[in-house]
């Protein structure tokens, strides 16, 4: 039986707490897949990541049995489309903070009528066993997700037209920046109790108009803060940290301490 897709397992109301690599070896993506995590996040804006990098870790994510997401580098639309072609099953577009930008990368993810997404997903047909055409591009418009981040004054004060845009899936809350649009330029604090205002609305509006709310969480503290207010898919640390915690944690057990 083929797994459920992200998709399916996001609009059934399940949390999925997704890992965040921006390593771009894709034994990193390969091994982090075969982790307890629900999804694997590549992270092209921020991290290490290319074209080869990207197309060889979805690859690896996909034989470990976890759906791909890619994080895009900002205004790189014509990347969303190829990372959809790779086998991703959502893109998150970084800094959209109009309806303009939001329609942009719905057109470039989505086949028409919803969008203008150029055909050509070989890879992606591979991955997931599909050998008619017509299947992927029956379904492709449902089964992969387009989330826009939002992370300014200028993305809230447009929300709810952001999430009026027709094809587009979520939204997915960038805590860092909003911490420091918010602060105006003073902090980075994507924890702190003074975004929180924000933080609940995002996801009470992506709930209240049916779209998938998300979010990046520094800590598991914050992902069971952000759980609770209703965002679904949440994205814990990154895979840089993960190192660091569990080479802190081994060397604490070596000499029989508990980690720092």
């Amino acid at each position: 039986m083929p797994r459920q897709t992200l998709a399916e397992t996001l609009r059934a109301g399940t949390t999925v707490v997704s890992a965040w690599v921006t390593l771009p070896d894709p034994l990193v993506a390969e091994a982090v897949a075969r982790s307890a995590f629900g999804a694997v996040t590549l992270d092209v804006q921020h991290g290490l990541h290319d074209t080869a990098s990207v197309m060889q870790s979805i690859a690896g994510i996909a034989h470990a049995g976890k759906p791909a997401i890619v994080r895009l580098a900002v205004d790189d639309f014509g990347f969303a489309s190829r990372s959809l072609d790779f086998g991703a099953e959502a893109v998150i577009a970084p800094m959209i903070n109009s309806v303009a930008d939001a329609q942009r990368l719905v057109a470039a993810t989505k086949y028409p009528p919803l969008g203008e997404r150029s055909w050509g997903p070989t890879r992606a047909m591979s991955l997931f066993g599909i050998d008619d055409a017509q299947v992927q591009l029956r379904t492709a418009n449902r089964s992969t997700l387009a989330i826009a981040m939002i992370e300014t004054m200028r993305a809230l004060d447009v929300l709810d037209d952001i999430l009026a845009v027709e094809g587009l899936d979520g939204v997915f809350l960038g805590p860092s920046d909003l911490s420091v649009t918010f602060s105006r330029g003073e902090r980075v604090a994507p924890a702190d109790a003074f975004i929180d205002a924000p933080v609940r609305r995002i996801a009470e509006q992506a709930n209240k108009a049916g779209k998938i709310a998300g979010a990046f969480a520094v800590n598991g503290e914050r992902v069971r803060f952000y759980r609770e207010i209703g965002y679904r898919l949440i994205a814990l640390a990154s895979d840089q940290s993960y190192l660091a915690r569990g080479i802190s944690a081994m060397l604490a057990d070596v000499d029989g301490k508990s980690p720092a």
